[in-house]
């Protein structure tokens, strides 16, 4: 059964498609830290994580050091995962690199579906895959970069979250709204 946490996330934020880089950041953290837990553990722990990652600005997240990380390993507010947290400095990174070589994050992400989400038209949930080739290209891609704990089923997700898949069912009333917003967007 779906909490209200999760219901408010579906009906506000899963599937709209974010070309804001703090946005996109975000997720790509939040997203990694869900592997291997469920959707509904992270969204508990937003709060913290916006705490403890400064906003979401990966300037600062970069810089990151033992303090912070310390910091988080004591805070249940988080997920404490040593490899998780190291991962999300070092992803900082890759973020930061790939946001300078393509103007912006949101380019580099968009580039993958031609700056157009992917309408999936699902009747089922049973019919929405655990990942896709292209996400397995993504992560792949974002492997290569140096990230960590983003393999293509977290790819998906994230996808997913950030709209560049509209996986809402057809009969789902956001399904036609994330379709419009994905219609009007620009890079």
């Amino acid at each position: 059964m779906q909490s209200l946490l999760e219901q408010h996330y579906h009906d506000h934020e899963w599937g709209v498609p974010q070309t804001d880089d703090r946005v996109l950041f975000e997720f790509l953290l939040l997203e990694s830290a869900q592997a291997g837990l469920s959707w509904r553990t992270v969204l508990e722990k937003r709060a913290g994580y916006r705490h403890h990652y400064a906003e979401f600005d990966p300037i600062r997240v970069v810089a990151f050091g033992e303090a912070e990380i310390a910091a988080m390993l004591a805070d249940p507010g988080v997920i404490r995962n040593r490899a998780k947290i190291e991962a999300s400095i070092n992803n900082a990174r890759v973020f930061l690199e790939l946001q300078a070589r393509h103007g912006s994050f949101a380019r580099f992400l968009w580039g993958y579906v031609d700056g157009r989400p992917i309408q999936s038209g699902f009747e089922e949930m049973q019919q929405i895959p655990a990942q896709t080739a292209l996400s397995q290209q993504l992560a792949r891609d974002l492997k290569r970069e140096g990230m960590r704990f983003f393999g293509p089923t977290i790819a998906y997700a994230y996808m997913q979250a950030v709209g560049l898949v509209n996986d809402h069912l057809r009969q789902c009333l956001r399904q036609q709204a994330c379709q419009a917003l994905g219609q009007e967007l620009s890079l």
